[in-house]
């Protein structure tokens, strides 16, 4: 057990055991693999779901809440609910995919390195695609009706009013949101854990899995603090180096 009453200083130590792991660079491919794709997919989908919700339709209110439903949900149950789902031996979507003749065997979603990091990815874009729904649609709704108007005066189509009004009106909130978004998923080892807890074989690992691997299964509390630091280092860089392009209006839509 690790002794709290004994602590002692080892300077850059454990920083040095991280960096010099022959899987950090692995950790660190899977972990922007991880938020690049969750956050591009969030993100499209959101808009899309977004845009779809904009305009009033009969039973509006109930699919909102349907669609909005995950987004409520604890992300370790939703890893342990998926795990169940996409269970090589039982999981339920191997017994539709075979019964819809898609497959002929079942697939080791989550226990085959090829289709680990695709399931987990999968899930939490089902996850997270509320989180951009719910903040462009209220940005949306916040346009002025007369910016359309004018466009239909001018004979501007659908795609025209979509890039010319509503993205460029709602461009501050979409950069805000990936910003989040994209420190919430890299601190987000809550469906990973619950799914496949960094495996196999660290397919799925990422640096906040690693963190809580390395209490539970090494109790080793130095060397998880400075794997977090490292995290929050490589966050704060990322945030900075955003900040400052978007002031100065070097993003475009």
């Amino acid at each position: 057990m690790f002794n709290l009453n004994n602590p002692r200083f080892v300077g850059w130590s454990n920083y040095r055991t991280i960096i010099t792991d022959p899987g950090f660079p692995r950790l660190l491919w899977n972990t922007f693999v991880w938020i690049a794709c969750s956050v591009a997919f969030q993100f499209l989908f959101g808009l899309i779901l977004a845009l779809l919700l904009a305009k009033p339709f009969p039973g509006r209110g109930l699919y909102m809440g349907l669609v909005f439903y995950p987004w409520a949900l604890s992300g370790f149950a939703i890893g342990l609910l998926w795990s169940w789902l996409l269970n090589g031996q039982f999981g339920i979507v191997n017994d539709i995919l075979m019964r819809l003749g898609l497959i002929k065997v079942p697939i080791g979603f989550l226990s085959d390195e090829r289709f680990a990091m695709f399931s987990v990815i999968l899930v939490n874009v089902w996850y997270g695609i509320p989180f951009f729904a719910i903040m462009i649609l209220a940005a949306i709704q916040s346009i002025p009706n007369e910016l359309y108007e004018a466009a239909q005066i001018d004979g501007a189509g659908l795609f025209r009013k979509l890039f010319y009004v509503t993205l460029p009106y709602i461009r501050p909130t979409i950069y805000s949101t990936i910003l989040l978004r994209i420190i919430w998923v890299m601190n987000f080892p809550d469906i990973i854990y619950g799914m496949t807890r960094g495996g196999p074989a660290g397919a799925t690992n990422i640096l906040s899995v690693n963190m809580i691997n390395i209490v539970y299964y090494r109790n080793n509390f130095g060397l998880a603090s400075a794997l977090g630091m490292i995290i929050t280092a490589i966050l704060l860089v990322f945030a900075i180096i955003y900040l400052v392009l978007l002031e100065r209006g070097e993003f475009e839509l």
